[in-house]
């Protein structure tokens, strides 16, 4: 046997081992049809239309609870970032979630609004406590109604 008759039968050989994971590959997997346990339940939705006093819903009390923060960059005002007032536990303190130096988002972390791009803090209130920026985050008017918590959206 020469080497073209040897790399040819090796080839095909190779080629044979490989049909049948080939065709496994094509066929569909098959699907369960058993109900999602209760932790993969989707979350209820929250309809972000704008009340006639211009607030919108941004989150549930609840989530805000058990997270310590609420935060949606596609809010129907703009960015925005949510947590409860230190000061009043049945308010909200809600700000602009852009920070004012490079425009990335802010996070609520070891109870100041940090942003992980440049090291920029803010107090609770939106001033800056450590920079590079230098101008406050704004502030939105936020109430809780029931178990919602709505942000002033015009």
């Amino acid at each position: 046997m020469n080497r073209r008759e040897f790399g040819n039968l090796f080839g095909l050989g190779l080629l044979a081992t490989s049909l049948p994971v080939a065709i496994a590959a094509c066929n569909p997997t098959e699907t369960t049809s058993e109900a999602p346990e209760p932790d993969d339940a989707p979350a209820a939705t929250i309809d972000e239309t704008p009340r006639e006093d211009g607030f919108a819903a941004l989150g549930t009390v609840t989530d805000l609870d058990s997270d310590g923060y609420l935060a949606k960059k596609g809010f129907i005002a703009g960015p925005v970032i949510v947590i409860r007032d230190p000061a009043a536990a049945d308010s909200v303190i809600a700000l602009n979630s852009m920070c004012t130096h490079q425009g990335c988002s802010v996070e609520w972390k070891d109870d100041a609004f940090a942003c992980p791009c440049h090291g920029s803090k803010f107090n609770t209130d939106g001033s800056v406590a450590t920079g590079p920026a230098t101008d406050p985050l704004a502030s939105y008017e936020a109430i809780i109604d029931g178990d919602l918590v709505l942000v002033k959206a015009t």
